[in-house]
């Protein structure tokens, strides 16, 4: 605890004032949700407490120092995401909220990415990997790991039942399934209204109104694209800064460094 202190003391003043803010304002979610009865969220918000302390476990236990800005931004992507986006159902609330959020978190991963290895780099006699390289490895290091969170999403909706991947209407479908003569033509359907679902019983279940319920990929494909865009932006901006550090001085705002001291 007495490191974690010590750490507090040496960040600086803006991502520390940051952190307790949300800090705070996490505490009292959680103390809200308990009083509402509603443990799903209270566990949600505890989450959220030890992710906003990871940033400077990591920092400790591996020696190294995020810039302000980049510890500053995962503080308030932790927040955006879990209690805004999850609590407060800002996803449903507000157009293209995940999709800032993937776009970010493209961006954040390519940073880290680029950062892990520009610290080989900097801090080995044998490997000196050129911009390019290290500008198309982190990038690839992003879409990897945009690549397993909806690996995740798809696993928890097929297992728990969820709806990580949101489903959206669309009023026009395309498919194989619809040619009568199975030669595999893609048949398209458009102008749907409405939707009319039926158990094997011929039961009607449920009437969907204003269209086709596409089941979640369209919502993965978006976020995987906006997470590309993240991604190659700071690839770019890290390509400019490996070459040159002292004019391109952008990318530095998010490069993790070593930190001799811890």
């Amino acid at each position: 605890m007495e490191e974690l202190k010590k750490e507090y003391k040496e960040t600086k003043k803006s991502s520390l004032l940051v952190y307790f803010v949300l800090r705070f304002l996490v505490i009292i979610c959680l103390i809200r949700q308990i009083f509402l009865g509603h443990i799903d969220s209270a566990l949600l918000c505890v989450l959220s407490l030890f992710l906003l302390i990871l940033p400077i476990i990591i920092q400790r236990r591996f020696k190294i120092t995020l810039p302000n800005t980049l510890e500053t931004i995962i503080y308030i992507f932790i927040f955006a995401a879990e209690i805004l986006g999850e609590i407060y159902n800002f996803y449903g609330h507000i157009a293209n909220w995940d999709l800032m959020l993937h776009t970010l978190n493209g961006f954040l991963c390519a940073a880290i990415g680029l950062s892990l290895i520009d610290l080989l780099n900097n801090n080995s006699q044998k490997i000196k990997l050129s911009p390019l390289y290290v500008a198309i490895a982190s990038f690839c290091f992003s879409m990897t790991i945009g690549v397993c969170w909806e690996f995740f999403e798809y696993g928890f909706d097929k297992l728990l039942s969820m709806d990580m991947q949101k489903d959206e209407l669309v009023t026009s479908i395309t498919s194989v399934e619809f040619d009568p003569t199975q030669s595999n033509k893609a048949i398209k359907i458009r102008d749907i209204a409405k939707t009319v679902l039926y158990n094997s019983a011929e039961e009607e279940l449920l009437t969907i109104d204003g269209g086709y319920l596409d089941i979640g990929l369209n919502d993965t494909m978006e976020d995987l694209f906006v997470n590309f865009i993240g991604a190659a932006t700071y690839s770019i901006l890290g390509y400019f800064y490996i070459k040159n550090r002292n004019k391109y001085k952008l990318a530095s705002k998010f490069i993790i460094t070593k930190n001799e001291e811890l």
